[in-house]
């Protein structure tokens, strides 16, 4: 098992591969602006945007430099 998958779903993973420009910050920019644009009957993708966005917040930029992504999209 990997530090991504101890720390982030699977389906949470792919959120932070599409929407990752790189940097923790620019990934929360990036997860708050598309939360912005969801549907009221889009509830689903709500809770995992902010699910992500809660982690992403509790953990430090070079937490987040260590972790790859890349393989789950």
């Amino acid at each position: 098992m990997t530090r991504e998958d101890e720390l982030f779903t699977y389906d949470e993973q792919v959120l932070i591969g599409i929407y990752n420009p790189g940097s923790r910050d620019d990934l929360i920019r990036e997860l708050e602006k598309m939360r912005g644009y969801l549907d009221p009957d889009e509830a689903e993708l709500r809770e995992l945007t902010d699910s992500v966005l809660e982690k992403l917040r509790d953990m430090t930029d070079e937490d987040f430099a260590a972790l790859d992504f890349d393989a789950v999209i």
